[in-house]
């Protein structure tokens, strides 16, 4: 070999190196995760289950011997990408015999071509202790942004209850036996949850950046359309891809529905939750809060854990400053209306609107005026008529659009 050919071998493949070391993982897709309530205490159960699963019996039984195919929309598209296992709230370790990734068809099917198993430090099969999150091998895979993927989980022994991601609001099917590499699933139980299912990494140019949806149900989606893709994260992202950021900024919805800020109770407080479900993400140089009416609506229904306006609002500068203490720029979102929900009280709206009023003072980095989106003008304590789904709190589909398209990108620099 002549040595001019030498030489540009060794130019291509240290170009290469720089290229791949200016690469970095970022979080394309992410669920925040909780524990089924199941009435009891957490633990795997003393004896084999006994007859055919039904969604009813998974958070309290878990699976054994079933493989779970799970569904996601990453925000960001990609070449290389990794998945994040979870077992944060698990008591009994979870045997993970095997997993793949792919593009998905419909339904459960997925493209064949696409097929790629997933192993856990080269090997094919890993356990997930309690507490632990645990990283797949990169794979290589080529998708575009918004197009949906399908994660698969073999789970050969009993997992007792599961750590899980209630409100998922996408169809996940499980089927006998492994079948993560099956085109699709026959005769699938379907339910809309994740298990186990904390996020998915793509491997991305330098400057690329996060941005993390805080909050409750109304992050979450409750009340929008299943397998829509019309929570206002997912319609954020889909505002991103549309633009000129497409390649840059990426989005993470971790609302948990029925969550709050300074108590437990559906999820770990979002004061007890930040390190994990938003400093932990990859790549996360925003984050959007929109969280307290779960709070407030405790002065009608427990009032012995009602906030005061100074305990939310002292709440919310121990968020601001830990996220900046972590280099993250903060959003504060508005609360929505809720007048009619079935907690709503009017010494709850004096909370609310006191909140409001210290989320628009300047002492976040920015202001998303949700609030302003979907208030009916003729009574703007309640979400307007063509908004309210009819439980007078949560948006539907077309109220989500109207807060995502509150948002204003240039937040995003």
């Amino acid at each position: 070999m002549k040595l001019t050919h030498v030489l540009s071998a060794a130019l291509l493949l240290t170009q290469i190196g720089i290229v791949q070391a200016q690469q970095k993982w970022v979080t394309t897709w992410a669920t925040a995760q909780t524990m089924a309530r199941t009435g009891a205490a957490p633990q795997a159960p003393a004896t084999a289950p006994t007859g055919p699963l039904t969604p009813q019996a998974i958070n309290a039984r878990g699976f054994s011997n079933h493989t779970v195919r799970m569904m996601v929309r990453p925000s960001l598209g990609g070449t290389k990408v990794r998945v994040r296992l979870s077992n944060g709230f698990g008591y009994p370790s979870v045997s993970i015999g095997a997993a793949s990734i792919a593009l998905r068809a419909k339904d459960s099917e997925i493209v064949a071509a696409s097929l790629r198993p997933l192993t856990f430090s080269g090997k094919s099969s890993a356990t997930l202790q309690p507490g632990v999150i645990l990283l797949s091998d990169p794979v290589d895979l080529t998708f575009a942004p918004l197009a949906d993927l399908a994660v698969s989980l073999y789970l050969p022994n009993e997992t007792g209850t599961p750590t899980l991601h209630a409100t998922g609001l996408r169809t996940t099917y499980i089927g006998s036996d492994n079948v993560t590499a099956q085109t699709a699933i026959t005769t699938p139980i379907t339910t809309t949850s994740y298990y186990w299912l904390a996020g998915i990494e793509v491997l991305a140019k330098p400057k690329t950046g996060v941005v993390v949806g805080f909050g409750d149900s109304i992050t979450d989606g409750s009340r929008s359309s299943v397998d829509a893709n019309h929570s206002w994260p997912a319609l954020l992202a889909a505002r991103l891809a549309g633009s000129k950021k497409a390649d840059k900024i990426g989005v993470a919805n971790v609302g948990i529905s029925g969550n709050r800020v300074l108590r437990d109770g559906s999820g770990v407080s979002s004061l007890g939750r930040l390190d994990r479900d938003v400093f932990g993400q990859s790549g996360v140089k925003w984050m959007v809060l929109l969280e307290g009416i779960n709070d407030i609506g405790r002065i009608a229904t427990a009032p012995a854990e009602a906030p005061t306006t100074e305990d939310l609002i002292g709440a919310y500068k121990q968020i601001i400053e830990r996220a900046h203490t972590a280099g993250i720029k903060i959003f504060g979102a508005t609360l929505t209306p809720y007048e009619g929900a079935n907690y709503y009280s009017e010494a709850g709206e004096t909370v609310r609107q006191a909140v409001n009023a210290f989320v628009r003072s300047g002492a976040f980095d920015g202001v998303i005026d949700f609030d302003a989106a979907t208030r009916d003008p003729q009574n703007p304590k309640r979400l307007r008529p063509e908004f309210d789904p009819g439980d007078h709190l949560h948006p539907n589909d077309k109220g989500y659009e109207a807060m995502a398209n509150a948002i204003d990108l240039k937040l995003f620099k």
